[in-house]
């Protein structure tokens, strides 16, 4: 149909349905594609957005038009950081401490990143602020994105993602970064000294990875806190520690908000440390004080003091229950040409053993010792290096064990598998191994340095900043295992095994090498036999082969406290002093190749009254007889001072057997032997009418004499005094 006026084509109703409906279909097709398009071009602009989000955004004025005020604030920071960082950068070119420089960089560069997160130069630059940072775990994520958004951004991106690869235990990464700089790079000095080292490090860290040590690295929580810990030193026993931790104290920060490290203690109380305490007296300042090393008996403490890039070596002394001011070491060991730190006594408690870095630190430090050649003016010789256990690089703090012949490094040269990492020398022959790495977890790519054990060797202290811990640097504890025990197979083991499917080529686990050490500790307290109090006394060791007095040390006068280490191969006489009563004494004959022993023993110690009796331990005979040996004279003569001192005593010295053998014999040979006692003392020249001699045999055992070591106890001569 058409119209007449328009002569346009009209369709009759019918038509026009049919029509709309076609138009409605093809206009819902034509949307749905158009839907379909509109999704594709979201989809491809979120990825590409996505693509730009990944995109290095430089620090340019064009890139932030809406908000020039953030850019400049943001390029303002980076300007004030890049001083700080190059200072640091060249610290680290030059092999020497970094100070401040990082972390003043480290503030700046990080207000920028808040402004723009996406910059890769900036996230390279923070990067290497924390990897030299005490937290260099917080490193990783930064060098990774810089190596994603620009691996080109700077000539060391490639070394510093090594180093994160390195940490993350990526090591087939980590190499590939170290090749990658190493091409690039080719320039003779410190940095390609560096990367040949990193890449030692990849290799071993390999090999000690995949032959894991026998032990446990725990951390020490009671102790630990969101600040640096390290520096641990214990006591001989294990039941004290002081270190040192730049937690907040009474003094001022310095320009980044760090305090300066103070010295802390703890005390072990059936396993759990107790509440940390900063330690009383007189040490603590306003520098850095790190502790070094305690004396084997706690008495003396070695610490080293950083005072305007000088640094040097000091000791302080127990008085009671304080320490007293510490006092710089001669120059000798403590020179102001050099910089000395990380001091450990020998086992004497006498030679000093350290690490010296040149005047600016520029060419790492090594391992040096001094031995005291006058103990009463405390005079030292000349330091002189030992090679032996010395690096390109940087080595120490170090550490002497007891046992005189084993000393622990923290070194990031010889076989390191990143950073510090602890090694133990052994002394053959006068001269010191090559050090051997402790091994993984003991050291990881972290830093794992200072190290401190007890006698028995059973359990070490360390300081690491391996990721994990409650701040920086954690105080962490190994429990070495020993060696596996051997399974018990029997017969019914032996013929379920044969039917079962053997296991070919078994890998059977390395055992850890524990320090076996031959060695008595003897500790306690010396008390008044009435009162229970603490008596400061004096103890005196001797070695009763040779007469010769070893050494003398005073108990602590407000506890009385002592503890003592003998080593094998000697028989040692410990006689126990103090103004007013009756000496002690204790024999500890201890042979060559002994186990460790720990003996704890309270000494009461008697006034100088009548009724008073002691055990002279120290007073040797022929077996079977009463012919006095050499080795009982040191002993004599202490009994002839006291005498001497004290002439209105008049004694008794009594025989005493165990029950072994007939009655009469026994009695006879107790009083022959207390007879040459009293021989002894009158040749000396004490009146013959102040000594009493009195064998009582077996009658008076101070022990049961059903073992043999009651029945050695029971062996005795007895002083008494009957008149005064």
């Amino acid at each position: 149909m058409v119209h007449a006026r328009t002569g346009i084509k009209q369709m009759s109703w019918g038509q026009n349905l049919v029509e709309n409906m076609q138009l409605k279909i093809v206009d819902t097709k034509k949307m749905m594609k158009m839907k379909t398009i509109n999704i594709y071009i979201l989809l491809s602009f979120m990825f590409v957005s996505g693509i730009i989000s990944a995109q290095n955004v430089e620090f340019k004025r064009g890139n932030f038009k809406d908000d020039i005020d953030g850019y400049k604030a943001a390029t303002d920071a980076i300007d004030r950081g890049v001083p700080f960082f190059e200072e640091g950068s060249l610290a680290i070119f030059e092999v020497r401490p970094p100070g401040l420089a990082f972390k003043k960089a480290l503030k700046n560069f990080e207000e920028a990143q808040a402004f723009n997160p996406d910059n890769a130069l900036n996230n390279f630059r923070i990067g290497v602020c924390y990897i030299h940072s005490t937290s260099p775990y917080k490193a990783i994520p930064y060098l990774k994105k810089a190596y994603e958004l620009d691996p080109e951004c700077d000539p060391f991106l490639y070394y510093y993602y090594g180093n994160a690869m390195q940490l993350e235990n990526e090591y087939d990464k980590a190499l590939k970064a170290y090749q990658k700089f190493e091409d690039n790079y080719r320039k003779s000095d410190n940095f390609n000294k560096f990367v040949s080292m990193h890449k030692r490090e990849v290799r071993a860290a390999k090999k000690f990875n995949n032959d894991p040590v026998r032990c446990w690295v725990d951390n020490v929580s009671a102790i630990n806190s969101e600040y640096d810990e390290i520096a641990p030193a214990i006591t001989t026993d294990g039941a004290d520690i002081i270190f040192s931790s730049n937690r907040p104290n009474d003094h001022q920060p310095n320009e980044v908000g760090e305090y300066d490290h103070d010295i802390y203690s703890s005390y072990n109380d059936n396993g759990e440390w107790q509440k940390v305490k900063s330690i009383p007296g007189n040490v603590n300042s306003s520098l850095d004080d790190i502790v070094n090393n305690l004396s084997y008996d706690g008495t003396r403490m070695l610490l080293h003091k950083d005072n305007e890039g000088q640094t040097d070596i000091y000791e302080t002394e127990l008085k009671g229950a304080h320490w007293g001011a510490p006092e710089i070491l001669p120059f000798q060991i403590s020179s102001k040409k050099t910089n000395d730190m990380y001091a450990s006594y020998s086992h004497d408690g006498y030679n000093i053993t350290f690490a010296r870095g040149n005047e600016n630190n520029s060419k790492g430090t090594n391992i040096m010792f001094s031995g005291m050649q006058s103990k009463m003016q405390k005079n030292y010789g000349t330091a002189s290096l030992i090679s032996s256990v010395s690096s390109p690089f940087n080595d120490g703090p170090v550490y002497m064990h007891i046992d005189g012949k084993t000393m622990y490094i923290a070194s990031q040269g010889h076989e390191s598998i990143g950073g510090y990492d602890i090694f133990v020398s052994h002394r053959t022959q006068g001269s010191w191994s090559k050090p051997e790495n402790m091994g993984y977890p003991i050291n990881t790519p972290y830093d794992d340095f200072f190290f401190a054990s007890t006698a028995n060797g059973k359990f070490a202290y360390i300081s690491s900043n391996r990721p994990g811990g409650a701040g920086g640097f954690d105080i962490y504890k190994v429990t070495f295992w020993g060696a596996p025990k051997q399974p018990i197979v029997d017969i019914e083991d032996y013929l379920l095994a044969s039917v079962a499917n053997p296991i070919k080529d078994p890998q059977i686990e390395d055992v850890v090498s524990i320090n076996k050490v031959s060695l008595t500790v003897f500790k306690g307290k010396t008390i008044d036999a009435l009162t229970n109090k603490p008596v400061e006394a004096s103890i005196e060791i001797t070695d009763n082969k040779s007469g010769q007095i070893i050494e003398r040390f005073t108990t602590n006068s407000a506890s009385g406290k002592f503890l003592l280490s003998l080593t094998a191969g000697k028989n040692y006489g410990i006689a126990v002093k103090a103004d007013g009563y009756l000496f002690h004494s204790e024999n500890f004959d201890i042979p060559d190749g002994s186990e460790y022993n720990l003996i704890n023993k309270t000494i009461e110690l008697k006034n100088i009254a009548v009724g008073s009796k002691i055990a002279l331990r120290n007073i040797f005979f022929d077996v079977g007889k009463a012919s006095l040996r050499s080795e009982s004279n040191a002993e004599l003569d202490r009994l002839v001072k006291l005498l001497k001192d004290v002439p209105s005593l008049k004694v008794e010295i009594s025989g005493h057997t165990d029950n072994t053998g007939s009655a009469s014999i026994n009695n006879q040979l107790s009083q022959e032997r207390a007879e040459a006692v009293v021989v002894y003392l009158k040749g000396k020249g004490i009146a013959a009418n102040r000594l009493t001699a009195k064998g009582y045999g077996s009658t008076h055992p101070v022990a049961s004499n059903k073992s043999a070591q009651g029945r050695q106890e029971n062996r005795r001569t007895e002083f008494e005094i009957i008149e005064n």
